[in-house]
Protein backbone atom coordinates (compact mmCIF):
# COMPACT_ATOMS: atom_id res chain seq x y z
CA UNK A 1 0.00 0.00 0.00
CA UNK A 2 1.68 3.36 -1.05
CA UNK A 3 0.50 5.77 1.21
CA UNK A 4 0.93 9.67 0.62
CA UNK A 5 3.71 11.66 2.51
CA UNK A 6 3.07 14.65 3.46
CA UNK A 7 5.74 17.52 3.00
CA UNK A 8 6.20 20.96 3.99
CA UNK A 9 6.82 22.45 0.46
CA UNK A 10 5.37 22.03 -2.95
CA UNK A 11 8.83 21.62 -3.96
CA UNK A 12 12.74 20.39 -2.43
CA UNK A 13 13.81 23.83 -3.54
CA UNK A 14 11.55 25.99 -0.90
CA UNK A 15 13.68 23.87 1.96
CA UNK A 16 16.83 25.80 3.25
CA UNK A 17 17.92 22.37 4.93
CA UNK A 18 17.61 20.76 0.88
CA UNK A 19 19.14 24.18 -0.83
CA UNK A 20 22.27 24.04 1.81
CA UNK A 21 22.90 20.37 1.46
CA UNK A 22 22.83 20.75 -2.04
CA UNK A 23 25.08 23.54 -2.32
CA UNK A 24 27.20 22.23 0.10
CA UNK A 25 28.02 19.34 -2.12
CA UNK A 26 28.96 21.31 -5.22
CA UNK A 27 31.50 23.73 -2.69
CA UNK A 28 33.40 20.36 -1.90
CA UNK A 29 33.28 18.60 -4.87
CA UNK A 30 34.41 21.70 -6.58
CA UNK A 31 37.19 22.23 -3.19
CA UNK A 32 38.14 18.63 -3.86
CA UNK A 33 38.97 19.16 -7.54
CA UNK A 34 40.81 22.20 -7.20
CA UNK A 35 43.04 21.35 -4.74
CA UNK A 36 43.56 17.59 -6.34
CA UNK A 37 46.49 20.01 -7.89
CA UNK A 38 48.08 19.69 -4.62
CA UNK A 39 47.00 16.43 -3.92
CA UNK A 40 44.72 17.19 -0.83
CA UNK A 41 41.17 16.48 -0.27
CA UNK A 42 38.86 19.63 1.40
CA UNK A 43 38.91 17.78 4.81
CA UNK A 44 42.68 17.49 4.41
CA UNK A 45 42.56 21.29 3.78
CA UNK A 46 40.62 21.93 6.86
CA UNK A 47 42.61 20.12 8.80
CA UNK A 48 45.92 20.98 8.05
CA UNK A 49 44.59 25.21 8.15
CA UNK A 50 43.10 24.17 11.92
CA UNK A 51 46.38 23.03 12.89
CA UNK A 52 48.55 25.75 11.16
CA UNK A 53 46.31 28.42 13.10
CA UNK A 54 46.45 26.67 16.12
CA UNK A 55 50.06 26.97 15.88
CA UNK A 56 50.20 30.46 15.73
CA UNK A 57 49.02 30.71 19.26
CA UNK A 58 50.93 27.39 20.61
CA UNK A 59 53.77 25.02 19.80
CA UNK A 60 51.74 22.38 22.17
CA UNK A 61 48.50 21.74 19.51
CA UNK A 62 46.84 18.08 20.62
CA UNK A 63 44.64 15.99 17.97
CA UNK A 64 41.70 16.94 20.55
CA UNK A 65 42.59 20.82 20.11
CA UNK A 66 42.52 20.68 15.90
CA UNK A 67 39.02 18.96 16.66
CA UNK A 68 37.44 21.09 18.46
CA UNK A 69 39.12 23.83 16.60
CA UNK A 70 37.49 22.56 13.24
CA UNK A 71 34.52 21.71 14.76
CA UNK A 72 34.92 17.89 13.50
CA UNK A 73 34.55 14.29 15.54
CA UNK A 74 37.94 12.91 16.33
CA UNK A 75 37.72 10.20 15.13
CA UNK A 76 37.95 11.64 11.81
CA UNK A 77 40.48 13.73 12.62
CA UNK A 78 42.61 11.26 13.76
CA UNK A 79 42.64 9.14 10.21
CA UNK A 80 43.05 12.14 8.44
CA UNK A 81 46.14 12.50 10.66
CA UNK A 82 47.41 9.65 10.04
CA UNK A 83 46.85 9.99 6.22
CA UNK A 84 49.06 13.32 6.54
CA UNK A 85 51.74 11.99 8.66
CA UNK A 86 52.13 8.96 5.73
CA UNK A 87 52.38 11.77 3.61
CA UNK A 88 54.69 13.82 4.77
CA UNK A 89 52.97 16.74 5.91
CA UNK A 90 52.90 16.78 9.42
CA UNK A 91 54.36 15.05 12.58
CA UNK A 92 53.08 13.49 16.13
CA UNK A 93 55.41 13.66 18.78
CA UNK A 94 54.73 13.28 22.67
CA UNK A 95 53.19 16.32 25.05
CA UNK A 96 55.71 17.59 26.69
CA UNK A 97 53.50 16.98 29.79
CA UNK A 98 50.39 15.03 28.94
CA UNK A 99 51.56 11.19 28.63
CA UNK A 100 48.34 10.27 27.09
CA UNK A 101 48.34 13.24 24.30
CA UNK A 102 50.49 13.57 20.78
CA UNK A 103 51.16 17.04 19.97
CA UNK A 104 51.15 17.55 16.07
CA UNK A 105 52.94 20.18 13.87
CA UNK A 106 53.20 20.76 10.13
CA UNK A 107 56.61 19.99 8.43
CA UNK A 108 58.43 21.79 6.29
CA UNK A 109 56.48 19.97 2.88
CA UNK A 110 53.26 20.46 4.93
CA UNK A 111 53.49 23.95 5.21
CA UNK A 112 55.03 24.52 1.59
CA UNK A 113 52.06 22.04 0.64
CA UNK A 114 49.44 24.21 2.64
CA UNK A 115 50.69 27.59 1.55
CA UNK A 116 49.66 26.65 -2.19
CA UNK A 117 46.34 24.95 -1.23
CA UNK A 118 45.60 28.15 0.56
CA UNK A 119 46.27 30.18 -2.87
CA UNK A 120 43.72 27.45 -4.75
CA UNK A 121 41.36 27.07 -1.99
CA UNK A 122 40.73 31.31 -1.71
CA UNK A 123 40.59 31.17 -5.93
CA UNK A 124 38.12 28.23 -5.56
CA UNK A 125 35.95 29.98 -3.11
CA UNK A 126 36.31 33.85 -4.77
CA UNK A 127 34.73 31.69 -7.93
CA UNK A 128 31.85 29.68 -6.22
CA UNK A 129 30.57 32.76 -3.99
CA UNK A 130 30.83 35.13 -7.13
CA UNK A 131 27.00 35.10 -7.21
CA UNK A 132 26.71 36.41 -3.51
CA UNK A 133 25.51 40.03 -3.31
CA UNK A 134 26.72 40.83 -0.06
CA UNK A 135 29.48 38.31 1.14
CA UNK A 136 29.69 40.28 4.35
CA UNK A 137 26.09 39.96 5.14
CA UNK A 138 26.25 36.19 3.91
CA UNK A 139 29.02 35.52 5.64
CA UNK A 140 27.59 36.92 9.29
CA UNK A 141 24.58 34.87 9.04
CA UNK A 142 26.81 32.04 8.38
CA UNK A 143 28.23 31.70 11.69
CA UNK A 144 25.21 32.55 13.17
CA UNK A 145 24.37 29.23 11.60
CA UNK A 146 27.22 27.73 12.97
CA UNK A 147 27.10 29.42 16.71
Amino acid sequence: MNKKIDFLFETPNESLGYLLWQATMRWQREANKALSEVGLTNTQFAILSALAWLLRSSKNVTQKEIADGSKTDRMMVSKILRTLQKNGLVERKEHETDTRAKCVFLTDKGVEILQKALEIKNKSNELFFENVTDKQQFSKELQQIIE
